[in-house]
């Protein structure tokens, strides 16, 4: 029977394009997804045939400030207070009301980790309704603790680094709660009763969890919380084809290093792509470099074999790169995981540095912080993923778990379970 689901998400095109994959895939078992977001991805939305509702602040990257404010957001000490504090919870009463419209005669709400208006929204229209999490650094867990953005190399340190990433991190709960207490003020507003911790417990559902990512990054914890399913990624894959230049490029000699950073660290890419074209020039060998359209991230003066990029599908592009050098953001890196080309990773912030701890246990990927990005150690690390097979070999492993755990096709099952359990959905929202 066709459900109208309403899926909320926001955030860079690393946190729209799972939603929309998971809207697609809804559509086509017959479903009427609403994707409810920023205004400024209504094209892209609605040119799948699905149905926009905006929710959540503007995101304007060509506004005057845009770069300051990629730099703040990016940044691995205060970026997170950025985004939650100064520009989600001034808007959190309007987000609030855009989706108790944006939710009216729906069957299920799906809430993004920082929506934090899709819960009151669904719990005050008596719907039920889903987290989801795009990595495993939402989880918070004890065993296996996470990699902080503030000291990522502190769970290098045997047995002491990962007590003391969780002791840290028990140390920070208080803080994190400040920047949510427009939630919890909202939510007494409304009549709503507590429900933990907006950042931490208070982001999962009791109707379940899905965790939109592969299983090679991370199984199941004793302490996640209840009704988890771990899905695989959910890939989104734009209409859009390669354009000619890069086709010509590719096929015109070795397979190249690819150069990315997402679409978030690419606003705050420093000296990025000037070491990267060095050290390209180092090894000789061809390279692709998506820039993001920033002016500041074209190097002058580079050689024919080396293309500047605004942007690619990285679905397409990546299959053909002998290395993927990106910042190990939640979709670029299920993308290259799945290409199965070996990677070095340049965490930025926010949950890069955890991914990329896990990305590297794999055997696929050397790791370098953007404190050590420079262009002599970029070309050792990058010789070393060319020259030793073992690295090809794991990628190429692993792109075979990641390609047939359908993460997509599993969302909608989990979905479509929750819906059909018996009883109207006032009743399933209640329980």
């Amino acid at each position: 029977m066709r459900k109208r689901i309403v899926i909320t998400c926001w955030g860079s095109h690393g946190d729209l394009f799972p939603y929309l994959g998971l809207a697609v895939a809804l559509k086509r078992h017959g479903h009427s997804p609403v994707v409810a977001t920023s205004v400024g991805y209504r094209p892209e939305i609605e040119r799948e045939g699905i149905e926009f509702a905006e929710a959540g602040p503007p995101i304007d990257t060509s506004a005057p400030n845009a770069p300051e404010l990629y730099e703040r957001v990016m940044d691995p000490r205060k970026g997170s207070e950025v985004i939650v504090s100064e520009l989600l919870m001034p808007k959190l009463r309007e987000t609030y009301e855009q989706l108790r419209a944006a939710v009216e005669g729906a069957d299920l709400v799906v809430t993004h980790p920082i929506t934090y208006a899709g819960r009151i929204a669904a719990e005050q229209a008596r719907l039920p309704w889903l987290s989801t999490v795009l990595a495993p650094l939402s989880f918070f867990s004890a065993r296996h603790p996470a990699v902080l953005p503030t000291a990522p190399r502190l769970n290098d340190v045997p047995l002491l680094g990962p007590w003391l990433a969780h002791t840290i991190f028990k140390l920070a709960r208080p803080t994190l709660r400040r920047w949510v207490e427009p939630v919890e003020r909202l939510r007494a507003e409304l009549g709503l009763p507590p429900a933990g911790h907006p950042m931490i417990e208070g982001q999962f559902s009791p109707h379940g969890t899905l965790a939109l990512f592969s299983r090679v990054l991370a199984e199941p914890q004793a302490d996640w919380p209840p009704n988890v399913t771990v899905t695989g990624t959910v890939f989104y894959n734009a209409p859009e084809a390669l354009e000619q230049d890069l086709d010509d490029f590719l096929a015109a000699g070795d397979p190249p290093v690819v150069f990315t950073l997402g679409t978030s660290a690419v606003g705050a890419a420093g000296r990025f792509y000037h070491e990267s074209a060095a050290a390209a020039a180092k090894l000789g060998v061809r390279a692709v470099m998506l820039t993001g359209g920033f002016a500041q991230n074209r190097p002058d003066g580079l050689p024919t074999n080396v293309l500047l990029v605004d942007r690619a599908p990285h679905q397409l592009l990546f299959p053909y790169a002998s290395v993927i050098v990106h910042q190990c953001g939640a979709g670029t890196t299920g993308q290259a995981l799945r290409s199965g080309r070996p990677t070095l990773l340049v965490p930025h912030g926010h949950d890069q540095f955890d991914n990329a701890r896990r990305v590297r246990k794999l055997g696929v990927a050397r790791t370098l912080l953007p404190s050590e990005y420079r262009a002599e150690r970029v070309a050792r690390e990058l010789n070393a993923l060319l020259e030793q097979p073992r690295y090809r070999e794991r990628a190429a492993a692993v792109s075979i778990v990641v390609r047939e755990e359908r993460g997509a096709e599993t969302a909608v099952a989990a979905i479509e379970r929750l819906l059909a359990q018996p009883g109207g959905r006032r009743d399933r929202a209640e329980r």
